[in-house]
């Protein structure tokens, strides 16, 4: 696929304005699941949503953000963060690898995992004051300054204890005092949730004026995942969050006029209908073994599900004939019809990828079809009961995600084409003259001209 070019450096507005007065405070939305048609094709769409569709006419906007492998939502807002591919900053899916089920579907909350530079360290080295809400892979980040991390356990009222025990000291409480109620609790996906947070993302915004703040949304995924992208309840979900951002938009302006403020999504979505459980065939090999009671007692190759795609992970990975048997059982399945395979790959496509250095294999199930968790008595394949799904291959249209950018400096009423998800970081790092010298493509010109570039150092995206 082509993308359109980037401009080399960190080049980011016209060059004629002073260096001192190109360093804008940074709003970093991100809104689960957005699919870019959502907004640039709004009315087509019956979707009432002005405070977004500001971003086209005042602001710079991608057709469409090519994203990871796999496209789901902790790598992607790492690679949000980072400019790097998940082979670089280390969040490779969701959820850990845990083939003896002992993390209780852990994911991967840590900011210690992230093994890049992010723009919060960026910020904070270039002076600015940084802030967090519920954005992904933000417990511990020792460069936000005000941190609202997401975590949970159990859904449990306990949750809340532990938010706020791993939150910046004192920070829950002030806000709470602010908002005249409780923190929402972290395994809160609903509108609700939503509402909540950025009522308290907005008050952070205007008690601390932070230099780069992010936020993260997530009702908008949620209701897709239960009922299917374009439905009437994701619509009605969209329209709501809408509000939100103006919300948010209006806090930052009033703290600080200069600000650019974006709004991303880390993947698209696509409406499913069947559950695929790879871990059948791979029980059925005597690949996993089960004990008395259906559980994993051990194990030479494992399925890593990531929604629409697996990882299939080695327990000797130099062992050939393993590898070997692997392969054959995979390319087997996919000439089967039942199991939905579209496409499986090997360790160098995963590599060129900038794909979980972790997986032998990689498999792309067909659209429509999703990966289930480990169950040992399910069957291949069955109806899902998940209306809408991500995850598969990056090539996928349906996969593209968000990128809008307005306020000072950027270009109004520009559609900058499709965009390579990497791109974002070293722009955003450009706006707050910080530095992540390791982004793997270029910072995209959001100013007033366009200079031709190209993109570099980067991984295939097909």
């Amino acid at each position: 696929m082509t993308l359109r070019p980037f401009i080399a450096g960190a080049v980011l507005l016209a060059s004629a304005v002073p260096a001192a007065a190109r360093a804008e405070p940074v709003l970093l939305i991100s809104i689960d699941g957005l699919r870019p048609g959502d907004v640039i094709e709004a009315e087509q769409r019956g979707l009432r949503i002005p405070n977004l569709r500001r971003f086209i006419a005042q602001g710079s906007h991608a057709t469409g953000v090519v994203g990871n492998l796999p496209t789901v939502t902790y790598p992607s807002h790492t690679t949000l963060l980072t400019g790097v591919a998940p082979a670089r900053h280390g969040i490779v899916g969701n959820t850990t690898f845990d083939p003896a089920q002992i993390n209780y579907a852990g994911w991967f909350w840590y900011s210690s995992d992230i093994t890049a530079r992010t723009l919060w360290d960026a910020a904070k080295d270039a002076g600015l004051s940084t802030a967090n809400v519920h954005w992904p892979v933000s417990v511990g980040a020792r460069s936000v300054t005000w941190n609202l991390p997401q975590i949970w356990r159990s859904g449990h009222d306990d949750d809340r204890k532990l938010v706020k025990a791993l939150a910046t000291g004192g920070l829950v409480d002030e806000l709470e005092h602010d908002c005249a109620g409780p923190y929402a609790q972290g395994i809160d996906e609903s509108i609700a949730g939503d509402t909540n947070r950025a009522k308290f993302g907005a008050a952070l915004i205007a008690r601390h004026k932070p230099g780069f703040i992010t936020v993260y949304l997530t009702a908008l995924d949620h209701e897709q995942h239960q009922f299917g992208p374009g439905t009437p309840q994701a619509h009605a979900v969209l329209e709501t969050i809408d509000g939100l951002v103006g919300q948010l938009v209006a806090a930052e302006t009033k703290a600080h006029k200069d600000a650019v403020i974006t709004v991303v999504s880390d993947h698209g979505f696509a409406a499913t209908d069947t559950e695929i459980n790879l871990f059948r065939p791979f029980i059925d090999a005597g690949l996993i073994t089960l004990d008395k009671g259906g559980k994993v007692a051990s194990w030479e190759a494992m399925p890593w599900p990531s929604g629409g795609s697996v990882a299939v992970v080695l327990a000797r990975p130099g062992d050939a004939a393993l590898s070997a048997k692997v392969g054959d059982l995979l390319r087997g399945l996919a000439r089967n019809p039942e199991a939905r395979i579209a496409r499986v790959i090997g360790r160098e496509e995963i590599s060129a990828r900038g794909a979980n250095p972790q997986a032998a294999y990689y498999v792309d199930l067909e659209l429509g079809a999703l990966a289930g968790g480990f169950k040992a008595d399910a069957p291949l394949s069955k109806p899902a009961t998940s209306k809408g799904m991500h995850g598969y291959f990056p090539a996928a249209p349906e996969m593209r995600s968000t990128f809008m950018a307005m306020g000072q400096g950027v270009a109004p009423g520009r559609d900058l084409g499709e965009i390579d998800m990497r791109a974002v970081a070293p722009t955003l790092a450009a706006v707050m003259r910080a530095s992540l010298p390791a982004a793997e493509v270029a910072a995209i010109a959001l100013g007033p001209e366009t200079p031709p570039g190209r993109a570099r150092n980067g991984q295939s995206r097909d």
